[in-house]
């Protein structure tokens, strides 16, 4: 190797130094090389056409990644995600409205319309039809054939109504919507574990507007979890195979606690001068009922199956229909939380048997109070410190409970119900 004289590197030297006077500058100090920032590492899920909505499509490149995280491959997750498309239902409202029919609707009405004199005819004709197939069913899952039937009928009219959303595009938007991101995710994520294990093609993957698919109504994670294979195709079609749909509703019920031969609830008629406020969600013994002169409508007893306990329901206040609930009325609200779904089913598999749906009448004329009314009854009922929950406009459990302990404590007809009466009284109390 040549060695550079002293003269050579004087020379240099005196270049470099020329050359910084020059543009100004002088020589940088000794200082570590600079730290580079590496570029983000790729999902390796890659990019997506635009669903025409910007926060649907940000949401979906975040989501892509978890998934991948999640252990689903490239080929799942773009099949899912890929043609997804906003749906109004969630991404055109300023704020939910409260729409659903069991908690929008007077209870009558709901009845009217879901436990229709066409829905039990088609019931029995079913009954009839599939005889083998339900007894079956009752042997292998332990649920009366009545309450399957009423399932499908309330949930699909017996498999004519699946919907047709298509299911990715549903919960895709549900999550953008943001008060239920983490419910959708979790059902997105198992669609994708449905497509995996080969039980649909992505095309198969239709739903109601919420949803839920088949014509049982899974949601992907308690198809997951319950859908079963009752044809032995090697698939749980629940979309096609009423057999399969059937026996995933009874394998869910089963695995719900439902309890054989017990009904969920039973028509009972109140004495003159009965007291209201004990119709407050408390179970009571059969001979306590008795004692105070509760009888049945249609049943021989109001305890057929020996339960042993039960509690009363008044579902449109004393001057409705009264009712006695069994465990497996809990059990029907798995499907559905509302009390008015859990009803129509148990009046629908009442209804095919032959008794009546129900006996008692509707109080159709009473001064019901509108939603926006039961957010006011809502909140002065919270204000008075009487918990009613969430200022919502639904009437539910937690607001009648509030509102008969109002009722017990101002000596009125404690029966919960609420009505133009009862936001008076509450709003008259300071």
């Amino acid at each position: 190797m040549t060695k550079l004289n002293m003269s050579t590197l004087f020379s240099v030297a005196v270049f470099v130094l020329a050359s910084c006077q020059s543009t100004g500058q002088t020589p940088p100090p000794s200082q570590p090389p600079p730290v580079v920032t590496p570029p983000p590492v790729s999902t390796g899920v890659g990019s997506f056409r635009s669903s025409g909505h910007l926060k649907l499509d940000a949401w979906r490149e975040e989501f892509a990644a978890k998934a991948l995280a999640d252990g689903h491959s490239v080929e799942i997750i773009r099949s899912v995600l890929e043609g997804i498309e906003p749906m109004s239902q969630f991404l055109e409202q300023k704020s939910a409205p409260v729409d659903q029919a069991e908690f929008s609707k007077p209870i009558w009405e709901y009845v009217d319309d879901t436990v229709s004199r066409s829905r039990l005819t088609n019931g029995r004709q079913r009954l009839a039809s599939d005889a083998n197939l339900f007894s079956a069913l009752e042997a292998e899952y332990q649920i009366q054939r009545e309450y399957l039937v009423a399932i499908w009928g309330m949930e699909t009219s017996y498999g004519a109504v699946i919907g047709n959303f298509d299911a990715p595009s549903v919960l895709a938007s549900m999550a953008t919507e943001g008060r239920r991101q983490s419910f959708a995710e979790r059902e997105l994520l198992a669609l994708m574990s449905i497509l995996a294990s080969g039980d649909a093609y992505r095309h198969e993957l239709i739903a109601g507007w919420a949803g839920a698919m088949g014509q049982t109504q899974f949601m992907p994670t308690t198809y997951l979890a319950y859908a079963v294979d009752w044809t032995g195709d090697g698939t749980k079609d629940v979309w096609r195979a009423r057999a399969d749909a059937l026996a995933s509703a009874g394998n869910y019920l089963r695995a719900s606690g439902w309890r054989w031969g017990e009904p969920s609830l039973v028509e009972v008629t109140l004495p003159d001068s009965f007291n209201f406020a004990l119709a407050n969600g408390e179970k009571h013994s059969t001979a306590s009922w008795e004692t105070l002169g509760i009888a049945p409508v249609t049943q021989p007893s109001i305890d057929p199956a020996g339960v042993g306990r039960s509690e009363l329901w008044l579902p449109a206040g004393a001057s409705g229909p009264a009712f006695l609930l069994y465990p497996n009325f809990n059990v029907i609200k798995t499907y559905n939380r509302a009390d008015s779904y859990a009803l129509s089913v148990s009046l629908i598999a009442e209804g095919v048997k032959g008794n009546p749906a129900p006996a008692g009448n509707w109080p159709r004329t009473i001064d019901r109070l509108n939603i926006e009314e039961i957010k006011r009854l809502q909140a002065g009922l919270n204000r008075l410190g009487y918990n009613a929950g969430p200022v919502d406009g639904i009437a539910g459990r937690g607001t009648r409970g509030a509102l008969q302990a109002f009722q017990i404590d101002h000596g009125m007809l404690a029966d919960g119900f609420p009505t133009r009466r009862a936001l008076s009284a509450v709003e008259a109390t300071g």
